[in-house]
Order: C-alpha cells, then structure tokens, then sequence
C-alpha cells in the first residue's frame, strides 16, 4: 500500500514499527454540537482507510479521543472554551452537553457504517496523564510558567515541526488580525499545556495540579491519549486537513519533546469539504446534519457513496444536485445488485481473486476510492456467474460498507412479494422496483381488462412521460425506464 505522508509531502509505502500490527490514531470530535457533514467526511474516509488495512491483512488498534474540555475558540489559545459555550447555549451543563452529542456522534457513525474505535477515551479522563506529561515537559526544560500558564517552548525543538512550508511569520497565529496577543508567550509559536488563569471566571471544568487550580490545553490531549493507548510509537495519525498546524504541529513538538525519540511515521489528512461559500463551519452556523438529510429524503449511505467517489486529498463540493446525482447512482447501483440471482452457479475463486488483487492494487495507491467504484461497477459486467459476481461485491464492501447486497437483497424480497401479490390477482407488474410506477401499470392492466381503453391511453401516455416504456406480454406487463 502507499499513502501520501503530510509529514514528508510524499506518496509513500506503508510501514509500520511491528510487522503486521497497525497503531492508529484518530482526532475524535469536539462535542459541543453535532457534527456536520464535513466533519464526518473525515471519518468516513479514515474508516475506508482503517478497514482497508484489515482487509491487507493487518491487525489495527485504533484509538480516537473526544474533546470535552480545552478545546479554545482560538486556535492561538485564547478564547472560549467549545464546550462551555454550548452548555451556555443550551443551558446545560458541560458534561450533559458533552454526553448528549457524543452519543449523536456516534449515531452519525452508525448510519455512515463508520466502524467503532477500539479505544474511545474521553478527554476529561486523563487530568493524571496530562499533569504527568506537562511536569516533564517541564523538568526536561522543554515547558515554562508565565502569567500562571504552562507554555510550550518551541525554541528548545531541533525543528518546530509543520505539515506545509511555513515562513515564520506564517505561523504567527498569535498576533494575526482580530487576534488578542498572549505577552506571557516568550516565542509567537509556543502554544499553552496547561491553563491556570483564564479570562472566563465561570470556566466549568477545573482540576487541581501543580501550578494551581486549571485545566489542559487542547494539543495535550492527544499526545497523552495516543501514548496510553497506542504506546511510544504511532504508526498512523488520521484528521482533517484544518488540523495540521497549529494542533498537529504541537502534537509532534510535546509528544518527541517527552519521549525523547521520533513518535509517528505516517500522517494522513482529509481534505474540506466545501459549499458555495467555502468550508463547511460550525461557527458560522450553517452546516447540515446527518439528520437533516434523512429528513430530507436522503440515504445516510448515498452520502458516504457521494465522499468515496472523490479522492480524500482533493476539496469536495457539496451542492444539493451533487447530492441527488450520488443518491440516484447509489440507487441505480442497488438495483443493478438487486437483479443478481444468488443461486446462479457457485463462486468461481479464481475470479474472485483477480478481482481482489485489482482492489488492492488500486486502491491501494493512496487509497483511491474512486477506483474501488469502478471496480464495483466492472464487478457487476464480469464475464462470470451471478454468485461470483455477488462474492466480489461482498469482499469489497468490507472496505467500501455501502450495504450493497444487503439492500439488493432487501429490494429483491419486495419485489418478489410485490410480483405474487399482483400475480394472485391475475395480472403481474414486473419492473425495476419503483412501486409507484408498479402501481400505474397495474392500474392501466386493470384498465384495459374493464375495456377502459381510454383510460389506459391516459395511463401509458402519463408513464411515457416519466420515461417510462410498457410492454404487454401474457399475463401482464413489463416496464423499464429508456
């Protein structure tokens, strides 16, 4: 497998530090609302990559964290905290927020068929771990007090490691427009550990430690939470792109400041997905929900079908047409499975394994789901039986998880049931599963058997207008869409 490494801006092959054995980090979400269907094309893309490397054949631990506490407005360490400004919206309290929308969270997930973590750990859950880390840092020479704070001195790193080539004053996050300046930092890079003293008095979550009553700053989170779970090396950091500097970049910084060696190998960002008037935002209060498209007519999974078919380093364009074009396809592609007869002949393994080698070829090639597509497509033409093409569906959906033949499976069963209820009534409607179209060719049959001629026109002349063609046999009729 190769994968671009945002560390080294490469296309490399994949390795890790124990043969076989993945170490897996995911940045997990902010729950103080709920997430947005740009956030999640994040985790869509890193459950396809996770069940890809199950599928090679490695074992995988994941770990992913949920940010409860620390998580600033300001990605220069000032601001809000996320947390307590939703509690304070919904009148709430910080961990009743943070229960409810995790839990929504992971609902997302599941219609998304995004796979569970192996390790799900709450920020708040580590104060010992964090208060550990940070007192190294400090002891080691690496962490400095000012104005109550514990800061991170990024002058004592041999490189102050960043994803993209940054010129210095690129990287002054702290002191750009609309930016209050923190004068306890000693350098515009250091960012905070721990904070002790905050402008906002009503702060809801404080714990004791060394350098008084506080609470962790954002980046430790992760690098403690990996350490636990995963150990001294990481073979895998996953998150979206807005996450490399300045949160991935301290990440790096604190974490091989404290071991004392290199921490991560592979570190692998998706890109935004983007509206008409640019990144999709929960600050801006205008971001659309799992939720919100279920109400609106749409399949959780014409939605996960819409994020596979573009490459994850390359910005994806959300409009509703987009949408409907991805949820028609997806459609399309469900009855296509629909149509294959489970017991048409038996699996022939070798096809199977060709097809098998192709996936992991190309998807494989810094994990190309727009390939994995097309190979789902050339799997339904192949020059095979329809058992083998079924096999081939199955073991790529382990990857893919579109529930392509558990729906087909599902849309076969009513269109059986629909043919036998209509054939004990004399006259049978076969078509491609739309049971409102069964239901006006039914009514023209209907039609013609009372010598309603008239009204049949009338029918078949409305189908013809919705592209639909009827065709007369005995019995009945069959219709198709041209």
């Amino acid at each position: 497998m190769y994968l671009y490494n945002s560390a080294t801006h490469r296309k490399e092959p994949f390795r890790t530090h124990t043969p076989g054995k993945v170490e897996m980090y995911t940045c997990g979400p902010t729950v103080y609302h709920y997430a947005h269907i740009g956030n999640l094309r994040s985790y869509i893309m890193e459950d396809v990559l996770e069940k890809f490397l199950r599928y090679e054949g490695y074992q995988v631990n994941r770990v992913m964290n949920i940010t409860d506490v620390g998580h600033l407005a300001s990605d220069a360490d000032t601001g809000e905290d996320k947390m307590v400004k939703g509690a304070k919206r919904e009148h709430k309290t910080v961990m009743e927020i943070a229960q409810f929308y995790t839990d929504a969270f992971f609902e997302d997930c599941r219609k998304l068929e995004i796979k569970r973590p192996d390790h799900i750990q709450p920020a708040t859950g580590c104060i010992d771990g964090y208060i550990h880390m940070v007192q190294t840092l400090l002891d080691k020479g690496f962490a400095y007090l000012a104005g109550g704070n514990v800061y991170f001195d990024t002058s004592k790193t041999d490189r102050y490691h960043v994803f993209h080539d940054h010129d210095e004053e690129d990287l002054a996050v702290g002191v750009r427009d609309g930016v209050e300046e923190d004068t306890n930092k000693r350098s515009k890079n250091d960012f905070v550990l721990w904070f002790t003293k905050s402008k906002f008095e009503d702060q809801a979550l404080k714990w004791d430690s060394p350098w008084g009553v506080g609470y962790p700053g954002w980046h430790i989170e992760c690098s403690c939470i990996s350490l636990k779970y995963n150990g001294e090396f990481l073979d895998l950091h996953c998150g979206g792109i807005d996450n490399a500097f300045p949160h991935h970049t301290n990440e790096i910084a604190q974490s091989e400041a404290y071991l004392g060696h290199p921490w991560c190998t592979q570190w692998f960002h998706v890109h935004h997905l983007n509206t008409g008037s640019g990144k999709m935002s929960k600050s801006k209060g205008e971001f659309l929900t799992v939720s919100l498209l279920e109400e609106k007519g749409y399949d959780p999974l014409a939605y996960r079908f819409f994020c596979l078919q573009s490459h994850y380093r390359k910005g994806l364009v959300f409009t509703w047409e987009n949408l409907d074009n991805a949820a028609t396809a997806y459609q399309k592609l469900i009855k296509r499975v629909a149509a294959l007869q489970p017991e048409d002949g038996a699996v022939d393994q070798g096809v199977k394994e060709a097809y098998r080698q192709r996936f992991l070829e190309q998807v494989g090639n810094d994990l190309n789901t727009a390939q994995g597509v097309t190979l789902v497509y050339d799997a339904l033409k192949a020059q095979t039986n329809d058992a083998t093409r079924l096999a081939i569906l199955q073991d790529y959906d382990q990857v893919l998880s579109l529930n392509l033949l558990e729906k087909g499976a599902q849309l076969r069963a009513r269109q059986s049931a629909q043919t036998a209820q209509q054939s004990a009534g004399g006259y049978t409607v076969t078509g491609e599963g739309d049971p409102a179209i069964d239901a006006l060719v039914l009514a023209r049959g209907e039609a013609k058997k009372a010598k309603n001629f008239q009204e049949a026109d009338r029918i078949r002349a409305q189908l013809k207008e919705q592209g639909v063609e009827v065709t007369d046999v005995p019995g009945g009729a069959v219709w198709k869409r041209v």
